[in-house]
């Protein structure tokens, strides 16, 4: 009895062991195990190894997609037009005091000088200011990084061409090059970095690699250092510790190529089935017996093939006894193509952080949905530009402002409160009006009760404001010789925006709007007495 007993709970633990392994395998994640239909890939190599194994490959494929796939230009336009626009990213100074207000005279040095600059703020003067930002944006989201070198002062056989003594030099990714690591100078993948990570400096090839004879690094002579101090780079990081960029598009370039390969695999079958017509069917049983000699016969005493001509409304005599037109259908184009294409476009869309509708040009829905799209897809654009001026505009900006500085161009002033020299607002692209009234009414009650500036408003919609303000009152002197009334003119217009009340009153009409505002003067020569007010 006590023998069976011990089996009895020699057989229990067995059992309570495997139910306990049973219940550890379950606890595991699933998608951590990999298996025959899911073969998941684990890497867990440090962000720059990973970088180094395809930033270089994955930079070279979305180029030449660039280059030769429309959907992939057509997303960068769509992109680099969103982040950037026709204007680039304005700026406006608001350097303070040390009472805490806007230093207006110099701001206004400040924004005359930058003015300046803009025209050719780079060392081949051939892009102004929004140019630069649209190519640096353009090469940052193709390559996955882009860098500029800041030149100060005086520098032999360097024309800056503007009052600053300040210039830009873009150059690419594949002027640092990747494959140049030296740990024992603390060197990797072409920048130099101190213990903490920090770098303090990169290699760049003197000239573009392809140009030169040789691409070995055991030449030092190929090779300069910059400081990082003169160093911007533009870079897509999606890792901590990661130092080069990898291209936005690496996720999604398989799913673009096989969008293009199979749009020219139906373009192809779209070709031949047009280039299809119709066939001669020829039937023994229904008398056919000899073949058909009438248009001649080869050196092998083939017959020749019979020629039948096509055109509408033809009516075919031509036949033979026992010959009949079948006709060919290839069910093309294919009508399931578009659907496909859609569905594989909105995953690219979702992939690169771009609207579907601007990326696939489909612009059917109702008021709501494009909307809704609108203003989810917009967040996506707010952080690209976020990230954009934090990387380039801003360090640009300040650049240019110690520049001025420092070159005598624009002194900073004795009373301007210490470290808010470069203090200014970046504006980016605003939201596109879908409905052009309700978005104006809005921003008009935001000015009006206070939650916005006039400025923003005007920065918002891609203007200056001094230059609008300067357009306003020179139109205005204008209207006033002429002795001209318009509803924009507040001053003679009221609430409702009548601007007619003040004409009726100057050609002596009774007919008096009650809102006509107080401070007018009554012309001296009216004859005829004003209405009084109810």
């Amino acid at each position: 009895m006590a023998k069976f007993g011990k089996k009895h709970q020699d057989k229990k633990g067995a059992k309570a062991s495997g139910k306990s392994k049973s219940i550890k395998v379950k606890a595991l994640y699933e998608a951590a195990q990999p298996s025959r239909m899911r073969k998941m890939v684990r890497d867990q190599r440090s962000p720059d190894l990973q970088v180094q194994q395809g930033a270089v490959a994955i930079r070279a494929i979305v180029r030449n997609m660039e280059q030769n796939h429309d959907i992939v230009r057509g997303a960068l336009r769509t992109l680099v037009n969103n982040i950037i626009g026709p204007g680039g990213i304005g700026i406006e100074p608001q350097p303070r005091r040390r009472d805490g207000s806007i230093h207006i005279e110099y701001a206004k040095a400040l924004r005359d000088a930058y003015r300046d600059w803009c025209l050719t703020p780079e060392v081949t003067h051939r892009h102004h200011w929004a140019k630069v930002q649209r190519m640096m944006a353009k090469t940052w989201l193709r390559d996955g990084e882009a860098f500029t070198q800041s030149i100060v002062g005086n520098v032999p056989s360097l024309d800056h061409g503007t009052r600053v003594p300040f210039s830009l030099e873009m150059f690419e990714a594949d002027l640092v090059p990747m494959e140049y690591t030296d740990l024992g100078k603390g060197i990797r993948q072409g920048i130099q970095r101190n213990a903490w990570g920090r770098p303090t400096g990169c290699w760049v090839w003197k000239q573009y690699p392809v140009d030169l004879s040789t691409t070995s690094l055991t030449r030092p002579n190929d090779l300069k250092f910059i400081s990082w101090a003169n160093i911007l780079q533009l870079a897509s990081l999606d890792r901590i510790g990661q130092m080069r960029g990898v291209s936005e598009f690496a996720s999604v370039i398989t799913r673009l190529d096989d969008v293009k390969d199979y749009e020219e695999s139906e373009r192809i079958a779209a070709k031949i089935a047009a280039s299809l017509t119709a066939y001669v069917k020829r039937n023994e049983q229904n008398g056919f017996q000899t073949p058909d000699t009438s248009a001649g016969t080869d050196v092998d005493g083939n017959p020749n093939p019979r020629e039948l001509s096509m055109e509408p409304g033809i009516i075919i005599d031509t036949l033979k006894v026992g010959e009949e037109i079948g006709m060919i259908d290839s069910n093309r184009p294919n009508p399931n193509l578009v659907t496909f294409r859609q569905g594989q476009l909105r995953a690219v869309a979702a992939g690169i952080g771009a609207s579907y509708s601007s990326l696939a040009r489909d612009y059917n829905g109702t008021y709501s949905a494009q909307r809704q799209e609108l203003v989810e897809q917009w967040i996506n654009y707010a952080i690209l530009t976020d990230e954009f001026v934090g990387q380039f505009v801003q360090p640009v900006w300040q650049q240019f402002v110690r520049a001025a500085h420092m070159s005598g161009v624009v002194r900073m002033p004795a009373d301007l409160e210490q470290f808010s020299e470069d203090d200014c607002l970046f504006v980016g692209q605003s939201m596109p009006w879908i409905d052009p009234l309700k978005e104006a009414s809005a921003w008009h009650s935001l000015v009006r009760d206070g939650f916005a500036s006039e400025v923003e408003v005007i920065r918002k919609r891609g203007g200056n404001p001094r230059d609008v303000l300067e357009q306003i009152a020179s139109f205005r002197e204008e209207v006033r010789k002429k002795e001209l009334i318009f509803g924009s003119d507040a001053k003679y217009t009221s609430d409702s925006g009548t601007a007619q009340d003040y004409l009726r009153f100057r050609e002596g009409t009774p007919e008096l709007d009650e809102n006509m505002p107080d401070n007018v003067d009554e012309p001296a020569a009216s004859t005829k007495k004003r209405r009084p007010k109810k």
